[in-house]
């Protein structure tokens, strides 16, 4: 297993600190401002300039669409273990790096499943301009209703009319809709429910503006509202073409785990970014702080803070980087224990780092002044988006015992 990098992934490398450096991190304190002015304007879900401004000088660096793999657009040449530490980079400024870098989820699954299961006219309606960064979209799984860490409990009905599909339903946490710039959601919903549990379900492109989409509200995190919301969304007898199915009708369970599995593994990574950042932050300030006449980075319990931090990311990066080597040479059905594994540790440890900073930072640690509190509402929900942390740890073990089980075997019965 060889985690060394290529010259051309150094240099991607090298090219996103800079862009991080002198474009990113001074942008920050821009698109605060910009954004509490369009809050005040009622405009909450319009984005700041600032956004189109560092998407601009991203494109013309050739930073754009790195996410994707090199078997997909050679023109990078960066395969899922090359583009991991660009993603932990735009991690360290989660709100703004990711989409100027047309990186941003959900959109980056949505281009994903496109390219491998859209149609001819589907991907130059919807993927096309969603790579160029023109629009963005949503996916709409989960609904209020149902557990719906198991995707069969899917209750939204898309039911044949023809040459139509009716769609009828309530879908929540559909993170991107609440924006303007929001054209086109991809909807999961039953189609056959007397099928085979597995091929109940099928995706289907619904344009935002169709007839029947009700956008209701938005879903606060923590009492945050991000720029592109978390929507909740009715869909009452919407009529689209049967050309917008997504695939093959009843393939919708499995183009759902096509999508999840690499993008937990850029997930993992910005969970890892911003605990690095979070650590900066928390070193700086026990630095510049004393109490008792000492400065804080000399109190035995905030050096041991800043320890376990430094070794807890260290060690996630190792696994995240493992999950992405593999899915790189094997593929990622065959990395689906090492993806559910680093889906469990990395945004626990970005938590667990978060939370000794904002322990370090007091009272202004929870407060808007620092992005501590931000971080850790945006962090807690990883706990639960793409699968509960229960759910990642229920097939680790099933794949663990899976494994034993074929080695006895092997072994003829000897254990």
């Amino acid at each position: 297993m060889d985690f060394s990098s290529s010259s051309l992934a150094r240099e991607y490398v090298e090219r996103t600190e800079e862009f991080m450096s002198a474009h990113v991190y001074p942008a920050e304190p821009v698109y605060a401002e910009q954004r509490r002015v369009l809050i005040a304007e009622g405009r909450p879900w319009d984005p700041p300039a600032i956004v189109e401004e560092l998407k601009s000088v991203a494109r013309g660096m050739g930073l754009w669409n790195l996410f994707l793999p090199d078997s997909v657009d050679p023109a990078h040449g960066l395969g899922v273990a090359e583009y991991a530490p660009v993603a932990e980079l735009t991690g360290r400024s989660p709100e703004l790096a990711p989409e100027a870098l047309n990186c941003a989820a959900p959109d980056t699954g949505n281009m994903e499943i496109l390219h491998m299961f859209g149609t001819a006219e589907q991907k130059r309606e919807w993927l096309e301009p969603l790579l160029a960064g023109e629009i963005r979209s949503a996916f709409c799984m989960t609904e209020p209703g149902v557990a719906s860490s198991d995707a069969r409990n899917i209750s939204t009905a898309i039911t044949a009319d023809g040459d139509e599909f009716v769609i009828d339903g309530r879908k929540w946490w559909s993170t991107g809709a609440m924006d303007p710039r929001c054209r086109v959601l991809i909807v999961m919903g039953k189609t056959d429910p007397d099928a085979d549990v597995y091929r109940q379900q099928s995706m289907i492109l619904v344009p935002i503006d169709t007839p029947g989409v009700r956008v209701e509200r938005s879903l606060p995190v923590f009492g945050y509202h991000d720029q592109h919301g978390h929507a909740e969304i009715t869909f009452d007898a919407v009529r689209v073409p049967a050309a917008n199915l997504l695939g093959e009708r009843g393939s919708g369970f499995a183009i759902a785990q096509a999508r999840l599995g690499p993008g937990r593994i850029h997930h993992c990574m910005r969970a890892l970014g911003t605990a690095e950042r979070a650590l900066d932050l928390m070193c700086e300030r026990a630095m510049g702080r004393e109490t008792f006449g000492r400065p804080l980075a000399r109190q035995g319990v905030i050096g041991e803070w800043i320890a376990r931090s430094r070794i807890e990311i260290e060690q996630a990066r190792l696994l995240v980087l493992k999950a992405a080597w593999m899915i790189d040479n094997y593929g990622a059905k065959a990395a689906r224990k090492e993806i559910a594994a680093i889906k469990v540790v990395a945004p626990n440890v970005a938590l667990d780092v978060v939370d000794r900073a904002i322990q370090v930072f007091g009272g202004e640690g929870v407060s808007d002044d620092v992005p501590l509190a931000a971080w850790y509402a945006g962090l807690r929900t990883l706990r639960i988006a793409d699968g509960p942390d229960e759910v990642h740890i229920r097939d680790v073990a099933r794949l663990e015992l899976r494994e034993q089980l074929t080695r006895i075997a092997s072994d003829g019965g000897r254990a």
